[in-house]
């Protein structure tokens, strides 16, 4: 059964006073330590699931890095945010990336960055974290997945492909 939405309203951070063995602190300690042995500038990267829980239950903010026009004509994630990593079709880098992504969540947020694919939204991660944002996490498999051998997105994997929620306008 799905969680209530969250709200845009907060930006939650970790609460300290999580006890050690609450799942979801579980959870992103050994993210970051899996990402720490892989040599990961950032926290790690979740799971769609993984992110959906975290997110669902206010311990996350999920902040999308697609264009605005994949938003609108792919879908989103209700509640979530949006610091596009790059724009246009010639996916231009958005050089205020880092300061925007500040100015809505803070460095001091868990933060769950989600693209198409999960490639972008590691390559905003990285630099999030090299900003000094401490809790960054790349969602991976992104919205749509991989391509497929038909050359489709949507049946390898990704939010959508897991039943995750989502809206389209």
């Amino acid at each position: 059964m799905l969680a209530p939405q969250p709200s845009q309203a907060t930006h939650p951070s970790l609460p300290p006073s999580a006890p050690a063995d609450d799942p979801l602190s579980r959870l992103l300690e050994d993210t970051r330590q899996a990402a720490r042995e892989a040599g990961l500038p950032h926290a790690g990267g979740l799971s769609p699931r993984d992110a959906w829980a975290l997110f669902s239950a206010g311990r996350a903010v999920l902040v999308d890095v697609r264009t605005n026009e994949e938003r609108k004509f792919v879908g989103h994630v209700p509640d979530s945010l949006h610091v596009a990593w790059a724009t246009g079709t010639g996916m231009t880098r958005n050089p205020r990336f880092v300061k925007e992504l500040e100015a809505k969540v803070g460095k001091q947020a868990v933060i769950l960055l989600l693209c198409r694919s999960g490639k972008r939204s590691a390559a905003a991660a990285e630099a999030a974290a090299r900003a000094g944002f401490g809790s960054v996490f790349n969602v991976l498999e992104g919205f749509e997945g991989e391509l497929d051998a038909d050359t489709r997105r949507g049946g390898l994997g990704g939010w959508r492909f897991h039943g995750l929620p989502w809206v389209q306008d």
